[in-house]
Protein backbone atom coordinates (compact mmCIF):
# COMPACT_ATOMS: atom_id res chain seq x y z
CA UNK A 1 0.00 0.00 0.00
CA UNK A 2 1.35 3.20 -0.89
CA UNK A 3 1.85 5.75 1.73
CA UNK A 4 0.16 9.14 0.93
CA UNK A 5 2.49 12.16 0.85
CA UNK A 6 2.19 15.90 0.89
CA UNK A 7 3.01 15.93 -2.54
CA UNK A 8 0.63 12.86 -3.47
CA UNK A 9 -1.77 14.81 -1.54
CA UNK A 10 -1.30 18.20 -2.92
CA UNK A 11 -3.94 17.47 -5.82
CA UNK A 12 -6.23 15.72 -3.86
CA UNK A 13 -6.70 19.33 -1.55
CA UNK A 14 -6.45 21.00 -4.15
CA UNK A 15 -8.98 19.19 -5.98
CA UNK A 16 -11.24 19.13 -3.17
CA UNK A 17 -11.56 22.92 -2.71
CA UNK A 18 -11.77 23.39 -5.91
CA UNK A 19 -14.79 20.97 -6.76
CA UNK A 20 -16.63 22.45 -3.59
CA UNK A 21 -15.71 26.58 -4.99
CA UNK A 22 -17.31 25.32 -8.45
CA UNK A 23 -20.50 24.19 -6.30
CA UNK A 24 -20.97 26.61 -4.67
CA UNK A 25 -21.50 28.90 -7.75
CA UNK A 26 -17.62 30.07 -8.43
CA UNK A 27 -17.27 30.48 -12.47
CA UNK A 28 -14.72 28.22 -13.49
CA UNK A 29 -12.65 30.64 -15.14
CA UNK A 30 -12.07 32.63 -11.56
CA UNK A 31 -11.98 29.34 -9.99
CA UNK A 32 -8.64 28.91 -9.66
CA UNK A 33 -7.64 31.67 -7.98
CA UNK A 34 -10.33 32.19 -6.12
CA UNK A 35 -9.32 28.65 -4.41
CA UNK A 36 -5.52 29.97 -4.49
CA UNK A 37 -6.58 32.58 -2.24
CA UNK A 38 -9.09 30.38 -0.11
CA UNK A 39 -6.31 28.03 0.71
CA UNK A 40 -3.62 31.10 1.64
CA UNK A 41 -6.23 31.82 4.01
CA UNK A 42 -6.68 28.30 5.28
CA UNK A 43 -3.03 28.33 5.76
CA UNK A 44 -2.62 31.46 7.15
CA UNK A 45 -5.13 30.90 9.51
CA UNK A 46 -3.91 27.72 10.49
CA UNK A 47 -0.40 29.26 11.14
CA UNK A 48 -1.41 31.51 13.28
CA UNK A 49 -3.67 28.93 15.82
CA UNK A 50 -0.44 26.74 15.33
CA UNK A 51 1.83 29.44 16.49
CA UNK A 52 -0.65 30.97 19.06
CA UNK A 53 -0.61 27.56 21.00
CA UNK A 54 3.01 26.91 20.28
CA UNK A 55 3.99 29.87 21.70
CA UNK A 56 1.40 29.62 24.74
CA UNK A 57 2.48 25.67 25.17
CA UNK A 58 6.34 26.39 25.02
CA UNK A 59 6.35 29.83 27.26
CA UNK A 60 4.33 28.34 29.59
CA UNK A 61 6.27 25.09 30.16
CA UNK A 62 9.30 27.06 30.10
CA UNK A 63 7.87 29.27 32.61
CA UNK A 64 7.24 26.09 35.45
CA UNK A 65 10.18 24.69 34.45
CA UNK A 66 12.09 27.50 35.31
CA UNK A 67 10.65 28.22 38.63
CA UNK A 68 10.97 24.58 39.75
CA UNK A 69 14.48 24.15 38.54
CA UNK A 70 17.85 25.60 40.41
CA UNK A 71 19.60 26.62 37.44
CA UNK A 72 19.29 30.41 36.72
CA UNK A 73 19.92 29.59 32.66
CA UNK A 74 16.61 29.01 31.93
CA UNK A 75 15.73 31.88 33.65
CA UNK A 76 17.35 34.10 30.95
CA UNK A 77 16.06 31.86 28.14
CA UNK A 78 12.63 32.94 28.91
CA UNK A 79 13.81 36.80 29.18
CA UNK A 80 15.40 36.87 25.70
CA UNK A 81 12.43 35.03 24.57
CA UNK A 82 14.07 32.06 23.37
CA UNK A 83 10.52 29.94 22.96
CA UNK A 84 9.20 32.43 21.45
CA UNK A 85 11.26 32.46 18.51
CA UNK A 86 10.96 28.49 18.46
CA UNK A 87 7.22 29.31 17.52
CA UNK A 88 7.82 31.51 14.85
CA UNK A 89 9.91 28.67 13.48
CA UNK A 90 7.63 25.43 13.32
CA UNK A 91 4.58 27.53 11.70
CA UNK A 92 7.30 28.49 9.40
CA UNK A 93 8.48 24.84 8.65
CA UNK A 94 4.90 23.68 7.99
CA UNK A 95 3.99 26.64 5.23
CA UNK A 96 7.36 25.54 3.33
CA UNK A 97 5.36 21.95 3.32
CA UNK A 98 2.36 23.20 1.84
CA UNK A 99 3.23 25.72 -0.50
CA UNK A 100 3.20 23.15 -3.47
CA UNK A 101 -0.76 22.43 -1.83
CA UNK A 102 -1.44 26.28 -2.15
CA UNK A 103 0.24 27.25 -5.46
CA UNK A 104 -1.07 23.69 -7.44
CA UNK A 105 -2.75 25.65 -10.01
CA UNK A 106 0.27 28.29 -10.30
CA UNK A 107 3.36 25.43 -10.56
CA UNK A 108 5.62 28.71 -11.82
CA UNK A 109 5.09 30.69 -8.70
CA UNK A 110 6.07 27.29 -6.59
CA UNK A 111 9.97 27.97 -6.31
CA UNK A 112 9.77 31.79 -5.71
CA UNK A 113 7.69 31.62 -3.44
CA UNK A 114 9.74 28.58 -1.46
CA UNK A 115 12.86 30.94 -1.85
CA UNK A 116 10.95 33.84 -0.22
CA UNK A 117 9.82 31.45 2.74
CA UNK A 118 13.28 30.14 2.52
CA UNK A 119 14.66 33.29 3.36
CA UNK A 120 12.71 34.31 6.15
CA UNK A 121 13.46 30.56 7.35
CA UNK A 122 17.01 31.63 7.39
CA UNK A 123 16.21 34.77 9.27
CA UNK A 124 14.31 33.37 11.95
CA UNK A 125 17.38 30.61 12.69
CA UNK A 126 19.45 33.37 13.05
CA UNK A 127 17.33 35.16 15.60
CA UNK A 128 16.52 31.99 18.05
CA UNK A 129 20.22 31.40 17.45
CA UNK A 130 20.99 35.43 18.70
CA UNK A 131 18.39 34.77 21.38
CA UNK A 132 20.10 31.45 22.72
CA UNK A 133 23.52 33.35 22.62
CA UNK A 134 22.24 36.25 24.28
CA UNK A 135 20.91 33.78 27.01
CA UNK A 136 24.74 32.26 27.35
CA UNK A 137 25.84 35.92 28.19
CA UNK A 138 23.27 36.40 30.60
CA UNK A 139 24.35 33.48 32.28
CA UNK A 140 27.84 33.53 32.20
CA UNK A 141 27.62 37.20 33.50
CA UNK A 142 26.40 35.60 36.88
CA UNK A 143 29.65 33.33 37.28
CA UNK A 144 32.47 34.76 38.51
CA UNK A 145 34.91 33.81 36.37
CA UNK A 146 33.83 35.59 33.84
CA UNK A 147 32.08 38.43 35.50
CA UNK A 148 35.05 40.66 34.55
CA UNK A 149 35.26 39.71 31.10
CA UNK A 150 34.15 41.68 27.75
CA UNK A 151 31.02 39.53 26.85
CA UNK A 152 29.55 41.90 24.78
CA UNK A 153 32.71 41.66 22.20
CA UNK A 154 32.22 38.14 22.31
CA UNK A 155 28.55 38.31 20.80
CA UNK A 156 28.83 41.13 18.65
CA UNK A 157 31.91 38.99 16.59
CA UNK A 158 29.06 35.65 16.84
CA UNK A 159 26.30 37.97 15.52
CA UNK A 160 28.43 39.28 12.71
CA UNK A 161 29.45 36.41 11.79
CA UNK A 162 26.07 34.69 12.04
CA UNK A 163 24.96 37.90 9.54
CA UNK A 164 27.64 37.09 7.65
CA UNK A 165 26.45 33.23 6.83
CA UNK A 166 23.10 34.10 6.27
CA UNK A 167 23.96 36.89 3.76
CA UNK A 168 25.98 34.17 1.65
CA UNK A 169 23.12 31.73 2.19
CA UNK A 170 20.23 34.12 0.90
CA UNK A 171 22.40 35.18 -2.09
CA UNK A 172 23.00 31.97 -3.03
CA UNK A 173 19.27 30.69 -3.15
CA UNK A 174 18.60 34.71 -4.95
CA UNK A 175 20.93 33.65 -7.70
CA UNK A 176 21.42 30.14 -7.86
CA UNK A 177 24.48 30.12 -7.21
CA UNK A 178 27.28 28.28 -5.00
CA UNK A 179 28.48 30.42 -2.07
CA UNK A 180 31.68 30.38 -2.96
CA UNK A 181 30.41 32.40 -5.88
CA UNK A 182 29.84 35.23 -3.72
CA UNK A 183 33.11 34.94 -1.46
CA UNK A 184 34.55 35.39 -4.87
CA UNK A 185 32.85 38.58 -5.18
CA UNK A 186 33.68 39.04 -2.16
CA UNK A 187 37.33 39.20 -2.21
CA UNK A 188 37.46 41.55 -5.65
CA UNK A 189 35.80 43.88 -3.44
CA UNK A 190 37.82 43.11 -0.67
CA UNK A 191 39.46 46.87 -0.47
CA UNK A 192 35.72 48.87 -0.25
CA UNK A 193 34.42 46.04 2.18
CA UNK A 194 38.27 46.72 4.41
CA UNK A 195 37.16 50.48 4.09
CA UNK A 196 33.91 51.11 4.72
CA UNK A 197 34.15 48.13 7.73
CA UNK A 198 37.55 49.59 9.14
CA UNK A 199 36.15 50.60 12.77
CA UNK A 200 34.41 47.67 13.13
CA UNK A 201 37.64 45.89 12.22
CA UNK A 202 40.14 47.30 14.14
CA UNK A 203 37.29 47.02 17.27
CA UNK A 204 37.19 43.33 16.90
CA UNK A 205 41.43 43.35 16.55
CA UNK A 206 41.31 45.83 19.60
CA UNK A 207 38.96 43.52 21.65
CA UNK A 208 40.97 40.40 20.78
CA UNK A 209 43.56 42.20 21.98
CA UNK A 210 42.18 43.66 25.49
CA UNK A 211 40.70 40.23 26.39
CA UNK A 212 43.87 38.24 25.81
CA UNK A 213 46.14 40.55 27.26
CA UNK A 214 43.92 41.16 29.93
CA UNK A 215 44.36 44.60 29.63
CA UNK A 216 40.99 45.88 30.81
CA UNK A 217 37.91 44.53 32.85
CA UNK A 218 34.37 45.00 33.35
CA UNK A 219 34.65 46.83 36.77
CA UNK A 220 38.12 48.40 36.24
CA UNK A 221 39.32 51.61 37.19
CA UNK A 222 41.00 53.10 34.58
CA UNK A 223 42.01 56.68 33.43
CA UNK A 224 42.83 58.69 29.99
CA UNK A 225 42.62 61.80 30.53
CA UNK A 226 42.68 62.40 26.21
CA UNK A 227 39.49 61.51 26.46
CA UNK A 228 38.27 62.79 29.85
CA UNK A 229 37.76 59.37 31.22
CA UNK A 230 37.88 58.66 34.87
CA UNK A 231 36.58 56.03 36.37
CA UNK A 232 35.34 52.71 36.26
CA UNK A 233 34.69 50.48 33.21
CA UNK A 234 30.73 49.53 32.99
CA UNK A 235 30.75 47.91 29.56
CA UNK A 236 32.98 46.56 26.95
CA UNK A 237 31.71 45.87 23.37
CA UNK A 238 33.17 45.59 19.67
CA UNK A 239 33.46 49.16 19.00
CA UNK A 240 33.57 50.92 22.18
CA UNK A 241 33.89 50.69 26.08
CA UNK A 242 31.93 53.36 28.15
CA UNK A 243 33.92 54.35 31.52
CA UNK A 244 31.24 55.90 34.19
CA UNK A 245 33.64 58.67 35.70
CA UNK A 246 33.25 59.53 39.22
CA UNK A 247 31.33 63.24 38.73
CA UNK A 248 28.80 60.30 37.00
CA UNK A 249 28.91 61.12 33.84
CA UNK A 250 29.63 58.23 31.08
CA UNK A 251 33.03 58.66 28.81
CA UNK A 252 32.28 56.34 25.48
CA UNK A 253 36.00 55.62 23.99
CA UNK A 254 36.26 53.38 20.80
CA UNK A 255 38.16 49.93 22.05
CA UNK A 256 40.68 50.47 19.34
CA UNK A 257 42.12 53.29 21.54
CA UNK A 258 43.02 50.85 24.39
CA UNK A 259 45.17 49.28 22.47
CA UNK A 260 46.66 52.44 20.39
CA UNK A 261 46.99 55.26 23.33
CA UNK A 262 48.40 54.69 26.59
CA UNK A 263 45.83 54.99 29.68
CA UNK A 264 46.44 53.97 33.48
CA UNK A 265 44.86 51.04 35.13
CA UNK A 266 43.99 51.15 39.17
CA UNK A 267 43.72 46.93 38.83
CA UNK A 268 46.89 46.65 40.19
CA UNK A 269 46.50 49.02 43.05
CA UNK A 270 43.27 47.39 43.91
CA UNK A 271 44.15 44.13 44.04
CA UNK A 272 47.23 44.78 45.83
CA UNK A 273 45.75 45.58 48.95
CA UNK A 274 47.82 48.99 49.84
CA UNK A 275 47.31 52.46 47.73
CA UNK A 276 49.84 55.28 47.61
CA UNK A 277 50.38 58.00 49.90
CA UNK A 278 53.01 60.25 48.24
CA UNK A 279 52.64 63.88 50.21
CA UNK A 280 55.05 66.47 51.51
CA UNK A 281 55.18 69.11 54.71
CA UNK A 282 56.96 72.42 53.74
CA UNK A 283 59.02 73.50 56.62
CA UNK A 284 59.98 77.11 56.78
CA UNK A 285 63.75 76.75 56.34
CA UNK A 286 64.76 79.68 58.87
CA UNK A 287 62.95 77.74 61.08
CA UNK A 288 65.94 74.56 61.31
CA UNK A 289 68.50 74.96 63.93
CA UNK A 290 70.78 72.90 66.74
CA UNK A 291 68.67 71.94 69.56
CA UNK A 292 70.30 72.82 73.21
CA UNK A 293 70.23 70.24 75.51
CA UNK A 294 66.90 71.87 77.75
CA UNK A 295 65.09 71.30 74.59
CA UNK A 296 65.99 68.14 74.05
CA UNK A 297 64.89 66.93 77.70
CA UNK A 298 62.08 68.72 76.63
CA UNK A 299 61.25 66.47 73.82
CA UNK A 300 61.67 63.27 75.52
CA UNK A 301 58.46 63.79 77.14
CA UNK A 302 56.79 62.56 73.63
CA UNK A 303 56.68 59.11 74.07
CA UNK A 304 57.46 58.08 70.49
CA UNK A 305 60.78 60.20 70.71
CA UNK A 306 61.98 58.99 73.92
CA UNK A 307 64.08 55.76 72.63
CA UNK A 308 65.14 57.19 70.23
CA UNK A 309 66.69 60.40 71.45
CA UNK A 310 68.33 58.32 74.56
CA UNK A 311 69.75 56.15 71.73
CA UNK A 312 71.07 59.25 69.90
CA UNK A 313 72.34 60.94 72.80
CA UNK A 314 74.64 58.09 73.51
CA UNK A 315 75.29 57.47 70.16
CA UNK A 316 76.51 61.55 69.56
CA UNK A 317 77.95 61.96 72.81
CA UNK A 318 80.23 58.61 71.91
CA UNK A 319 81.51 60.15 68.95
CA UNK A 320 81.83 63.88 70.18
CA UNK A 321 84.28 62.43 72.71
CA UNK A 322 86.21 59.79 70.29
CA UNK A 323 86.92 62.54 67.75
CA UNK A 324 87.55 65.72 70.45
CA UNK A 325 85.20 68.10 68.88
CA UNK A 326 85.24 71.52 70.51
CA UNK A 327 81.77 71.75 72.25
CA UNK A 328 82.03 75.80 72.32
CA UNK A 329 81.15 76.04 68.52
CA UNK A 330 78.21 74.45 67.43
CA UNK A 331 78.75 73.48 64.07
CA UNK A 332 81.75 70.76 65.59
CA UNK A 333 80.94 67.25 66.32
CA UNK A 334 77.31 66.16 65.84
CA UNK A 335 74.38 67.74 67.43
CA UNK A 336 70.68 66.98 67.32
CA UNK A 337 68.40 69.33 64.82
CA UNK A 338 64.45 70.03 65.45
CA UNK A 339 63.62 69.05 61.66
CA UNK A 340 65.56 65.61 62.27
CA UNK A 341 63.63 65.15 65.19
CA UNK A 342 60.47 65.73 63.67
CA UNK A 343 61.26 63.44 60.39
CA UNK A 344 61.86 61.03 63.30
CA UNK A 345 58.80 61.51 64.70
CA UNK A 346 56.83 61.03 61.43
CA UNK A 347 58.42 58.24 60.85
CA UNK A 348 57.62 56.34 64.48
CA UNK A 349 53.70 58.18 64.25
CA UNK A 350 53.17 56.71 60.95
CA UNK A 351 54.92 53.28 61.48
CA UNK A 352 52.46 52.45 64.78
CA UNK A 353 49.41 53.94 62.78
CA UNK A 354 46.93 51.51 62.19
CA UNK A 355 45.66 52.14 58.66
CA UNK A 356 49.23 52.19 57.63
CA UNK A 357 50.13 49.25 55.45
CA UNK A 358 53.34 47.69 57.08
CA UNK A 359 54.03 45.18 54.65
CA UNK A 360 55.34 47.81 51.73
CA UNK A 361 57.83 50.60 51.78
CA UNK A 362 57.45 53.45 54.77
CA UNK A 363 59.83 55.98 54.47
CA UNK A 364 59.25 59.63 55.68
CA UNK A 365 62.73 61.47 53.13
CA UNK A 366 63.83 65.05 52.77
CA UNK A 367 63.56 66.79 49.36
CA UNK A 368 65.49 68.89 47.18
CA UNK A 369 65.12 72.22 49.24
CA UNK A 370 62.79 75.05 47.42
CA UNK A 371 61.31 78.35 47.32
CA UNK A 372 58.42 77.53 49.29
CA UNK A 373 60.58 75.69 51.93
CA UNK A 374 62.14 72.24 52.74
CA UNK A 375 59.70 69.46 52.02
CA UNK A 376 59.63 66.46 54.24
CA UNK A 377 57.62 63.80 52.13
CA UNK A 378 56.04 60.65 53.43
CA UNK A 379 56.21 57.79 51.14
CA UNK A 380 53.60 54.95 52.30
CA UNK A 381 50.98 52.86 51.65
CA UNK A 382 47.65 52.76 53.41
CA UNK A 383 46.07 49.02 54.24
CA UNK A 384 42.62 50.09 52.60
CA UNK A 385 42.73 50.35 49.13
CA UNK A 386 38.68 52.16 49.47
CA UNK A 387 38.73 55.88 48.43
CA UNK A 388 36.88 57.37 51.46
CA UNK A 389 39.13 55.07 54.00
CA UNK A 390 42.17 56.30 52.02
CA UNK A 391 41.09 59.93 52.09
CA UNK A 392 40.06 60.37 55.73
CA UNK A 393 43.67 58.16 57.05
CA UNK A 394 45.55 60.67 55.06
CA UNK A 395 43.77 63.46 56.33
CA UNK A 396 43.93 62.10 59.55
CA UNK A 397 47.71 62.00 59.80
CA UNK A 398 48.33 64.94 58.33
CA UNK A 399 46.45 67.04 60.29
CA UNK A 400 48.74 65.45 63.35
CA UNK A 401 51.69 66.45 61.52
CA UNK A 402 50.47 69.79 60.95
CA UNK A 403 49.69 70.38 64.56
CA UNK A 404 52.67 68.61 65.84
CA UNK A 405 55.13 70.68 63.89
CA UNK A 406 55.14 73.88 66.53
CA UNK A 407 56.32 71.38 69.28
CA UNK A 408 59.66 71.23 67.54
CA UNK A 409 60.50 74.91 66.98
CA UNK A 410 59.32 74.43 62.97
CA UNK A 411 56.93 76.36 61.33
CA UNK A 412 55.28 74.89 57.90
CA UNK A 413 55.66 77.37 54.91
CA UNK A 414 53.30 79.35 53.32
CA UNK A 415 52.73 82.37 50.81
CA UNK A 416 51.98 85.68 52.97
CA UNK A 417 48.37 86.29 53.96
CA UNK A 418 46.55 89.45 54.18
CA UNK A 419 47.46 89.57 58.14
CA UNK A 420 50.92 89.18 57.27
CA UNK A 421 51.16 92.35 55.41
CA UNK A 422 49.67 94.34 57.84
CA UNK A 423 52.26 93.16 60.63
CA UNK A 424 55.07 94.89 58.57
CA UNK A 425 54.08 97.93 59.78
CA UNK A 426 51.44 99.65 57.69
CA UNK A 427 48.78 101.67 59.36
CA UNK A 428 46.26 103.86 58.10
CA UNK A 429 46.24 107.14 60.71
CA UNK A 430 43.51 109.59 60.23
CA UNK A 431 44.70 112.47 58.56
CA UNK A 432 42.32 115.70 59.40
CA UNK A 433 38.76 114.65 58.59
CA UNK A 434 39.73 111.98 55.99
CA UNK A 435 40.25 108.40 56.77
CA UNK A 436 40.29 106.86 53.67
CA UNK A 437 44.33 107.51 53.14
CA UNK A 438 46.49 105.34 54.32
CA UNK A 439 49.91 106.52 55.34
CA UNK A 440 52.91 104.87 55.54
CA UNK A 441 54.40 105.66 59.12
CA UNK A 442 57.98 107.23 58.96
CA UNK A 443 60.87 104.96 60.46
CA UNK A 444 62.76 107.80 62.45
Amino acid sequence: MEIPTIANSSNIIYQWTYDTLVGWGVPVEQADIVNLFVLLGLLFLTLGLVYYVLRKFLINALGVIAKQSKTKFDDHLVRNRVMAQLARLVPLLISIQFIPIVFSAFPDWVSPVRKFFDMILVIIWVMLFRAVFRSIRDYLRTKKGFEDKPLDSYLQVINIFMFFVAGIIIFSMLTGQSPWAFLGALGAASAILLLVFKDTIMGFVASIQVSTNDMVRVGDWIEMPKYNADGDVIEINLNTVKVRNWDKTITTVPTHYLVTDSFKNWRGMQESGGRQIKRSVSIKISTIRYLEKEEIEHLKKIQLLKPFIEERQQEIEKYNTESGADPTMPVNGRKMTNVGLYRQYITQYTAQHPLIHKGYTMLVRQLQPKETGLPIELYMYTSDVRWGVYENAMADIFDHLLASVKFFGLEVFEAPAADDVRSLGLSSPRVGNDTSVPVRQSAG
